[in-house]
């Protein structure tokens, strides 16, 4: 199993490398973020020195090499007390006027506030992570419930009428999705809901004191819940059904095996394997749909900080958000993978 793992992980991190390369060279094409924070009647001579100063005036391919080199654990840097401080290294090995250095990943700086990227995602990254766990709970919750309650009930208009449900939430594109909720349950009937149409989820109250506000959580999760939670509805009811005409299923109801104890201990969880692979593959469509619902609900996350980034230029704060997301997901599908074993004895490590 460790030897699996370590595959696993040597594969993730070529992906991560292939990622950070691929986003580095799409996102130098939006633009000149020099001329966007200086205006377009700076003179020449000041737009140059911005330039140089953000690192702009280097050729493209030393510029990845640079951040892939400051993204990395183990860097070489010139040993200098301000690259120290800036860097925040551990020096391992000196190489005359450099040295080859242990650090956290540097991000850079935002090219708007100066802020390190590192504190930006920080402030944001807790409410893009309430946002997805509680989207992925609710979309696991009620999709298997459902699904479950669908296949003991096929050709029923209850399997029926879930079944156009599921479809009708797979249609929907999570923003347009949100977008309705917002004008329904947040505009149109805010007097009775008592929900708000946008909000941030941690803000202050009158008197600078932190409060958070845990209702405004509401309408983004369903929101960016309903396309998973219709996808592992139907994955749940066509596992369920085959599970439950297997043999061994057939053989505890002839034992006289209550009908409860047979789904919940014996069908439900073989059924469960493709559930959780289902699940591993649609968080990286919530993280991917956080983006555009925070847009939507004003919500002040990780997707809101990026979409206002690459709108900005605000190359630094856009690339960590994405490393950051791509991280986040190999991770995820590693320990996916782990547990998909744990679950399902048949499957192999080797």
């Amino acid at each position: 199993m460790l030897r699996y793992v370590i595959k696993k992980i040597a594969y993730g991190f070529t992906v991560l490398v292939a990622v950070v390369a691929l986003v580095f060279l799409l996102i130098q094409g939006l633009g000149d973020p020099a001329r966007l924070t200086q205006g377009q009647r700076t003179d020449i001579a000041t737009m140059e020195a911005v330039r140089k100063d953000l690192g702009l005036d280097l050729p493209l391919g030393v510029r990845l090499l640079h951040y892939l080199n400051d993204v990395s654990p183990i860097s070489i840097y010139q040993d200098t007390p301000e690259n120290k401080s800036e860097y925040r290294y551990s020096k391992i090995l000196p190489l005359g006027d450099r040295a080859l250095v242990f650090k956290t990943p540097y991000l850079g700086r935002s090219y708007q506030s100066k802020k390190r990227v590192t504190e930006i995602l920080r402030e944001a990254l807790p409410q893009t992570i309430i946002l997805g766990l509680s989207a992925i709970i609710f979309a696991t919750i009620f999709g298997i419930l459902l699904g479950v309650w669908a296949a003991m009930r096929q050709f029923s208009f209850t399997d029926s009428s879930i079944l156009v449900g599921s479809i009708l939430g797979i249609s929907q594109p999570s923003y347009f999705s949100g977008m309705i909720l917002a004008l329904v349950f947040g505009y149109w009937l805010r007097d009775y809901t008592g929900l708000n149409y946008t909000g941030d989820l941690f803000s202050t109250d009158m008197y600078g004191d932190p409060i958070t506000q845990w209702k405004n959580l509401i309408l983004p999760t369903i929101a960016l819940g309903i396309r998973p939670l219709a996808i592992i509805v139907q994955l749940t009811r066509s596992t369920m059904l085959e599970t439950l005409s297997q043999d061994y299923i057939r053989t505890a109801k002839a034992k006289g095996v209550s009908n409860r104890i047979v789904v919940l201990k014996h069908a439900l969880r073989n059924a469960l394997n493709p559930v959780v692979t289902a699940i591993s593959g649609w968080l990286a469509a919530i993280l991917a749909g956080a983006y555009f619902i925070e847009i939507v609900f004003d919500f002040k996350g990780l997707g809101y900080e990026t979409i206002n980034a690459l709108n900005n230029l605000d190359l630094p704060v856009a690339m960590g958000s994405i490393l950051f997301a791509a991280v986040l997901f190999v991770s995820i599908n590693i320990l996916v993978d782990v547990l998909y074993g744990w679950l399902d004895p048949r499957v192999s490590y080797d």
